[in-house]
């Protein structure tokens, strides 16, 4: 039939609900790309697919109340969503920036590759856990990256498609109906268009300067504040 499905384990936990409405953005982007003259336009590059599947992450907060019945349930679920977003930004830079240093040194020492990952990761704010107790912790933490390992050099794109999400719920704030049909639009030009001609299509800067990068933040932290 050629539509998608989402297989994932749930457990119970707020994670189940931030999975199903993550695969669901890249469900919804098969169901409407699937009449696409060629296959080659179905093959979307990342920074196209998880604008897809992190915008949904983001637009259907404004629903989760089907999902939190108790009022504080569902504040605390939000707050928990938009720290993730914060928190990935960061995250995805140091990873980035690690991912170059292994492979422009293909010589180093696995001494030199933790005294690396520990440089870099420093300035993105090691300040969130006391590390002096747990060494190893820190200098060991790039492993638990799994992309490192599977899919080198591919991370940073959710750090693109982090920030296009954001501008996508930052209009759906402003005005739900008119983001909403950007955003579809942009789903079913599939990978016809050049990324950025797709970010724009949605209503959405392809643009990674400081200034830009601080106005979504600052946006991001504006909500949750309403949530305090």
């Amino acid at each position: 039939s050629g539509a998608p499905f989402i297989f994932m384990n749930s457990a119970g936990t707020f994670r189940d609900l931030t999975t199903m409405v993550h695969e669901g953005g890249h469900a919804v982007h098969t169901f409407i790309t699937a009449d696409l003259e060629l296959n080659d336009f179905k093959h979307l590059p990342s920074e196209v697919a998880e604008l897809a599947s992190m915008s949904m992450e983001l637009i259907s907060m404004d629903k989760w109340e089907v999902f939190f019945d108790n009022p504080e349930d569902l504040k605390r679920a939000k707050k928990d969503q938009l720290k993730d977003v914060l928190k990935t930004l960061p995250w995805v830079a140091v990873v980035d920036q690690f991912q170059h240093w292994i492979y422009t040194n293909p010589e180093h020492t696995s001494a030199e590759r933790r005294e690396a990952w520990k440089q870099i990761f420093e300035p993105f704010g090691n300040n969130f856990a006391g590390w002096n107790d747990h060494p190893d912790a820190l200098t060991n933490l790039w492993q638990k990256q799994l992309h490192i390992f599977e899919v080198p050099f591919y991370y940073v794109e959710y750090g693109i498609a982090q920030l296009g999400a954001i501008a996508v719920w930052k209009n759906y704030k402003n005005d739900p109906e008119k983001a909403l049909s950007k955003y579809l639009e942009a789903l079913k030009l599939g990978y016809t268009k050049t990324i950025k001609e797709i970010y724009e299509t949605a209503g959405v800067e392809f643009n990674f300067s400081a200034s830009y990068v601080k106005e979504l933040a600052e946006f991001v932290k504006r909500e949750m504040g309403k949530l305090d």
